[in-house]
């Protein structure tokens, strides 16, 4: 992807006059400080110079912008703009939805590569020294150290959309799982919680660990020797201990603090740190502020969400907390005996960059997948506008990054040869096609699975994948929401796409399009007239 840099005249040209006549300002200071100046000849006024040069400078500007202005108006056709039919005075004022979306897509959607990837770096060495800063430390929590003490493995994962390329707007929020390794006399047995019929189906996607003693260990002697390590960390759920995520969680919480404690002052030159703790319902979040002597091209106040992880295998993660589970309300009583202290989420992010790879080395080059994946959240960021922030707060959970990712990865894998119809020229109605299976999922006509959990997860074709997700009752990701919910979702989903060339139109004017490349194919799309 390739970063376009233009010149913006509006902010140039009065720069330029303000410099110059700053400049001349000055000159006569320090030319005046010298002593006292000469009288000018023939009694000339001695401000004039200044004056002159200051109207000079303004009149060139004045004569600039009038050139701007009628390029812009009489010559539509020209080399900056292109040569192509699209861009007649009548497509100027009444620009496709195509057009309107490349425009759009260009100057509110895309992502510069090259800030990105200052963004990522920067946070990446800063993560890195605490994460390093943390395993050094050990843990001093409820087991101070020795063979049954938790601790940081020293790695860590870099999850989430910035880093699989469909981020959009602002580099500014990151996810990264901070790896925990657990004592050597410790093991676990995770069970999925999907096929539980009397369990919310909220909790489907959950998962509970239960500690079991490692392959030769004595079960009497082993009972007795992790005793302080069940005692800080586990629960009792139906007479057996299993880790216990909040307890994970607040120690998590606790070490980072006193890692950064650690490295605070060493990072003092480059940026301002700070930790807040998420409570039991969310993770620790790292703010990464610029320095105020950081004179560099990136300075982004970053947000990173520091998430403890346990290694199944095969890159794959038991997360904690788990993700939120129930948009009616707080965490209830479980059946069955369980406790919500002990549910784990689980990250399959590293199997979902894998199948993200493999669909794009199928894909022809220029395929507009990820294209449509950033222009579909743009679309839900403007179907937010307008709601109170309860219904804000809904529609962001339902429509939430993973809800959207999980359905082009459907509509990419249930179609016979993912990598055809998705080139450059077909990218309005490869959105309206990703439009219309949202709708058809929010509505029931189409179920969105968990595309790794479950016997059909979709990303078992590109790796393997550990037995406990496998043998997983396959997870309905929209079951958690009622019917009420979800329809109002579609409606006012329906209801921003056929609004959208209303929605965009401030974008569609020859300023903007100017800038941007005309799409090869301008049919305006547009849902038939069918109410949910």
């Amino acid at each position: 992807m390739s970063v376009h840099y233009t010149l913006n005249l509006r902010v140039f040209w009065p720069l330029v006059t303000g410099l110059c006549t700053a400049l001349v300002c000055l000159y006569h200071v320090l030319r005046g400080s010298g002593g006292a100046p000469a009288e000018p000849p023939d009694g000339a006024d001695g401000g004039f110079p200044l004056l002159k040069v200051a109207v000079l400078l303004l009149l060139g500007y004045i004569l600039l912008r009038c050139r701007h202005a009628v390029r812009q108006r009489f010559l539509p056709g020209s080399p900056r703009l292109g040569s192509h039919s699209s861009f007649s005075p009548r497509h100027f004022r009444e620009p496709s939805l195509g057009i309107l979306l490349e425009s759009y897509y260009e100057h509110e959607v895309r992502l510069s590569p090259h800030v990105l990837g200052h963004s990522k770096a920067h946070v990446s060495r800063i993560v890195g020294e605490l994460v390093r800063a943390g395993r050094a430390r050990g843990s001093p929590g409820p087991i101070p150290g020795g063979a049954l003490a938790l601790a940081f493995r020293g790695d860590f994962i870099q999850v989430g959309s910035a880093y699989e390329q469909h981020k959009i707007r602002r580099p500014d929020g990151f996810d990264v799982l901070v790896p925990l390794r657990l004592p050597p006399l410790v093991a676990l047995e995770p069970r999925s919680l999907g096929a539980e019929p009397a369990l919310a189906p909220a909790f489907h996607g959950c998962f509970v660990c239960a500690l079991k003693a490692p392959p030769g260990a004595s079960g009497s002697h082993w009972l007795r020797d992790c005793k302080p390590f069940a005692d800080g960390f586990c629960v009792d759920v139906l007479g057996r201990r299993h880790l216990s995520a909040a307890l994970v969680l607040r120690w998590f919480q606790a070490h980072l603090q006193r890692s950064l404690a650690t490295v605070r002052y060493s990072l003092e030159g480059r940026c301002r740190v700070s930790l807040t703790p998420g409570g039991l319902e969310q993770p620790p979040t790292l703010h990464i502020l610029p320095c105020r002597t950081d004179y560099g091209c990136c300075r982004l106040s970053m947000a990173v969400r520091l998430i403890p992880a346990v290694h199944l295998g095969d890159g794959v993660f038991l997360v904690a907390p788990p993700p939120s589970p129930s948009p009616i309300g707080p965490l209830s009583e479980l059946p069955g005996g369980l406790r919500t202290d002990a549910l784990w989420g689980v990250n399959t992010a590293r199997q979902e960059q894998k199948l993200l790879s493999w669909l794009q080395e199928r894909a022809p080059p220029g395929a507009c997948y990820l294209k449509c994946l950033q222009l579909l959240k743009a679309l839900r960021d403007l179907g937010a506008r307008g709601l109170d922030p309860t219904a804000a707060t809904q529609w962001g959970r339902i429509l939430s990054s993973y809800m959207l990712k999980t359905v082009l990865l459907a509509v990419l894998l249930r179609e016979g040869d993912p990598a055809s119809g998705w080139e450059e020229a077909h990218l309005g109605e490869r959105l309206e096609e990703l439009v219309q299976f949202l709708r058809d999922c929010l509505l029931r006509r189409h179920t969105l699975f968990h595309c790794v959990l479950g016997p059909g997860g979709a990303a078992a074709e590109v790796g393997p994948l550990p037995k406990v997700l496998r043998e997983a009752a396959p997870v309905d990701l929209l079951a958690a929401f009622d019917r009420h919910a979800r329809e109002l979702a579609a409606a006012r989903l329906l209801s921003t796409w056929r609004r959208l060339p209303q929605l965009l139109r401030g974008y569609g004017g020859p300023r903007y399009l100017a800038r941007c490349p005309p799409p090869r194919s301008q049919r305006t799309q547009g849902f038939p007239e069918d109410q949910p």
